[in-house]
């Protein structure tokens, strides 16, 4: 018993959700001492679902290994290619499929949707504690997601709160950083092509005049409708935010200006042709710009933002980067970019 506690209290101590996998992985290796234990999440939207491998542990191995965190979409396996799987995702129960080795699969789910499966290879089939044990400690760390959730996401759009963007921004600044840190020149190239990430920060036009006209019940299905044409239009592993009242804000990794530009202009006409409930038409304004190296998250929001504020005083309904701007003279290049700032 005592092991399951100290397990148990290692799963809760973490507020990193890939250290929360990979904690649960090793939990269930050691209290069950299977062959292998993996934990595969669904990633994508419902007419092309495919499986992504969060951690896996075989054996004795001492550290968990994983798909990457940018792996195409395309090359990941898709939904219905492991149908127990997919059973146990529409059963809500254990599958087990025997051979060897046998395999168990458990439903993994949040308050919010289904999130994957626990999948446990063993030399034979769990019996039943060994099940009741599994479905017990799942149990709490769906209840963990969803304190999780409760304080790193907005109440009403489920996208990513504010107070969550600093340390994702740094997580990504810090490869930025190392990309362009690297020897010759032609790593470097390379590197720097594999890890440009952007900051876009959208803002919806004329939004008070749809509390106003409308009022603010009206307004908020708006956010929450917009909220889903985000998830639909950019990629599973693109972080999505609410900063508060019609500012979103868009953390993702592309190969150059033109791309991300691609990514938000797709978004622009999605929302553009969208006819919301009551409302009608709505349009959106977009800023973006490229993390750089030694960049803060203030440093990198303030130049997507001057860039949002370019488009919305000159005419709306467009996506602008600051980089272009400053290449056109409509913004002088005076963003800050360091480590320390001074006020």
């Amino acid at each position: 018993m005592s092991k399951v506690v100290d397990h148990l209290a290692e799963l809760t101590g973490f507020r990193d959700r890939d250290v929360l996998d990979t904690t649960l992985a090793g939990a269930l290796r050691d209290l069950l001492q299977p062959l292998r234990v993996a934990i595969h999440r669904c990633v994508g939207e419902d007419n092309d679902r495919r499986w992504l491998t969060r951690a896996r542990l075989e054996g004795a191995e001492a550290a968990a290994s994983a798909d990457p965190l940018w792996v195409e979409f395309d090359s990941l396996p898709g939904l219905h290619d492991y149908p127990a799987r997919v059973c146990a995702i529409e059963t809500h129960e254990p599958v087990s499929v025997a051979g060897s080795p046998h395999v168990t699969v458990f439903p993994l789910f949040t308050d919010r949707d289904v999130a994957g499966v626990v999948e446990v290879e063993s030399g034979g089939a769990l019996d039943a504690e060994q099940q009741r044990l599994v479905a017990s400690i799942l149990r709490i760390y769906r209840n963990f997601q969803s304190l999780l959730d409760y304080s790193e996401r907005d109440t009403l759009t489920g996208l990513l709160n504010r107070k969550t963007f600093d340390e994702a921004f740094y997580k990504l600044s810090s490869q930025t950083t190392e990309a362009s840190a690297a020897s010759s020149g032609e790593r470097r190239q390379k590197n720097a092509a594999q890890q440009a990430h952007y900051i876009g920060v959208l803002d919806i036009d004329h939004f008070k005049s749809v509390n106003d006209t409308y009022g603010h019940l009206i307004g908020d299905e708006v956010l929450l409708l917009l909220s889903r044409l985000m998830r639909s239009c950019f990629r599973y592993h693109d972080r999505l935010y609410r900063f508060g009242g019609e500012e979103f804000v868009v953390l993702m990794r592309c190969n150059s200006d033109a791309d991300a530009g691609r990514a938000f202009e797709r978004l622009r006409t999605s929302v553009a042709a969208y006819s919301f409930p009551q409302v009608g038409r709505i349009t959106v304004s977009v800023g973006f710009t490229e993390l750089k190296p030694g960049d803060t998250p203030s440093s990198a929001f303030e130049r997507a933002d001057k860039a949002v504020y370019w488009a919305k005083t000159h005419g709306r309904n467009q996506v602008c980067s600051h980089a272009d701007l400053i290449r056109r003279g409509e913004l002088d290049d005076d963003s800050k970019v360091g480590d320390v700032e001074l006020f």
